[in-house]
């Protein structure tokens, strides 16, 4: 029996068009009506996840954001994971080689050095208006409150972050996980934050075997926590290698992947 399904959100749950199908949300009643935990895992941040939880009734349940970095219940904390201010040093300056914008996140809190088409983008799904400041200002500010950015996002073409991912993973794998979320998103957090991590932590708190969960995603980010779930399900539009590693693979997210996987797994 179930008794947890942890759902990524862009790419899964949400459509193309970033709306939610009625399958899903009637699947997702249902399954809170069987007092199955449902948990959204997401590389949003906090504040570009709330309107959807909001949406689909899971507001006071757990939220996984910023890739695992920051958890929280009813939207208090329940876990943070930063980047150690050394670290962030050494990153900018390597980053900067390859002039690809970065997006700090820190709790509900998001920061930029300059305004652009992505973090345009970006502000789009969020309500949250973003921070902009200088980086040795930023810098400053975390050495002052000893604390750092949960989340770095730099965002490329696709040739530059795969570039990019393969400079910096040999360099920090004891330090960093470093994902691609898509392939001109490259996700950067301190190697506690993951979404299998962020996984483990729930299930641990709410006293849930790993045989006991569900977990559905389309992406690179997505790929361990599928592995680890007692079932893991990649979307039809997720690439190959996160198929591969997938018990099952569902529909795409624009024809109700979600619900019919959950049909197909849960009595409801």
């Amino acid at each position: 029996m179930y008794k947890a399904v942890f759902i990524d959100i862009d790419g899964t749950l949400l459509k193309n068009d970033h709306t939610i199908s009625e399958a899903s949300i009637s699947i997702i009643q249902r399954l809170k009506e069987n007092n199955i935990l449902v948990v959204l895992v997401s590389a949003r941040p906090l504040h570009g996840i709330l309107p959807i939880a909001s949406e689909i009734g899971l507001i006071n349940f757990p939220i996984a954001s910023l890739n695992g970095a920051f958890i929280v219940v009813e939207e208090k904390a329940i876990f943070e994971s930063t980047i150690d201010i050394s670290i962030i040093i050494q990153l900018y300056k390597e980053l900067q080689k390859y002039n690809a914008p970065l997006i700090f996140y820190q709790q509900t809190r998001w920061f930029a050095e300059m305004r652009n088409l992505n973090t345009d983008s970006e502000q789009k799904i969020t309500p949250v208006p973003i921070i902009i400041e200088p980086f040795n200002n930023l810098l400053g500010t975390w050495k002052n409150e000893k604390t750092g950015p949960n989340k770095i996002l730099v965002i490329a073409e696709a040739a530059v972050i795969n570039e990019i991912q393969n400079n910096l993973k040999p360099r920090f794998i004891n330090q960093l996980n470093i994902y691609t979320s898509k392939p001109t998103y490259l996700e950067i957090m301190n190697i506690e934050a993951s979404k299998i991590n962020a996984v483990k932590f729930i299930i641990h708190r709410y006293n849930i075997k790993r045989e006991e969960i569900i977990a559905l995603g389309d992406n690179f980010n997505d790929k361990e926590m599928i592995t680890y779930a007692g079932t893991g399900i990649a979307m039809g539009n997720a690439p190959d290698e996160v198929k591969a590693a997938a018990d099952y693979v569902t529909e795409t997210n624009n024809n109700d992947g979600v619900p019919k996987a959950l049909m197909k797994f849960i009595d409801l």
